[in-house]
């Protein structure tokens, strides 16, 4: 019979302040957006880190024939074969523990593997370029890619080696974006999770302060206060529930849009987030979202429903 009491009264403040509630669904709906996608932007930087850092590379560029501004290229030829196998003995012998392999690629192969592909017919900044206008190379894998700078100390003065580049500062300025946006959506998700707090208590208040009467007369027949004020937080924690709710299924739609259908197919040599991420966090945005109603709701109900 109480259960059944305070769901009639739950419903009956749910129509009364139908426009309030809405505004209330709104702006958790908003907030929890902002959450959401600030969640999914984390994710998609350390799937793409944990891809990418798999494969990158630390690349021992070798001296060229010619001039070179390296200090460790002042014979101005470029190393022998028998050089380059004592510099690859050495890498094995002092980095053993940082290097899990090492790959000799000539300047031929590089020219014909990787510049063309990248600068069809051999086309740079106006001049046409030759694999004689290459370097030799050793790729070195680490075993962790946060050790580039023990294979940069180590190998950035050794003689014919004019520079060591490691990969992922390729990537690291694209991170650096994302970390940001990350941020700023963050701040934007924290404001509107603070407006949704605020509009929360300020709606359960208006809705009590509308009942007052009513709720006196339910205290002085001897209902609970819990009895008196679950309706409210009820209602409260309904709204926000739904709003949380149209959150997930909007983040889903757009990784389901623009991400899945559309940049997963227009750029295919990144991992990204799908549908999965946003079921696992869709559970912790709704359940979150109820929780700072229901305690919102408690905190300002103190004030017009004391017993």
């Amino acid at each position: 019979m109480r259960m059944r009491f305070i769901l009639s009264e739950t419903g009956a403040n749910l129509r009364r302040n139908l426009s309030m509630l809405l505004s209330l669904m709104l702006v958790t709906f908003i907030s929890f957006l902002f959450i959401g996608a600030s969640v999914l932007t984390q994710a998609q930087i350390t799937k793409a880190k944990g891809d990418w850092y798999d494969k990158v590379e630390v690349v021992v560029w070798l001296c060229p024939d010619g001039t070179s501004q390296s200090a460790n290229c002042a014979s101005g030829k470029s190393p022998s074969a028998a050089e380059i196998t004592a510099l690859q003995k050495t890498i094995r012998d002092e980095l053993n523990d940082v290097v899990s392999n090492i790959n000799y690629v000539s300047k031929q192969d590089f020219y014909n593997n990787t510049f063309t592909k990248q600068y069809p017919n051999g086309e740079f900044q106006g001049r046409t370029l030759t694999a004689d206008d290459m370097q030799d190379s050793l790729w070195l894998k680490l075993k962790d890619p946060t050790k580039y700078q023990v294979v940069a100390e180590v190998l950035s003065s050794k003689e014919g080696v004019e520079d060591v580049t490691d990969q992922r500062q390729i990537f690291d300025p694209v991170f650096a974006i994302l970390n940001r946006a990350t941020a700023v959506t963050a701040v934007l998700a924290g404001v509107m999770v603070l407006v949704a707090i605020l509009l929360t208590g300020t709606t359960i208040r208006m809705s009590a302060a509308s009942r007052r009467t009513e709720t006196e007369i339910m205290r002085y027949v001897g209902a609970s206060n819990w009895t008196i004020r679950l309706p409210f937080i009820l209602e409260g924690a309904i709204a926000s529930g739904i709003g949380s709710i149209l959150s997930c299924v909007m983040l889903s739609v757009i990784v389901h849009v623009f991400i899945t259908g559309w940049l997963a197919q227009s750029v295919t040599w990144i991992p990204y987030v799908n549908q999965m991420n946003v079921l696992l966090i869709s559970p912790f945005l709704v359940v979150g979202a109820v929780l700072l109603s229901v305690i919102a709701s408690t905190i300002s109900l103190r004030r017009y429903l004391r017993a």
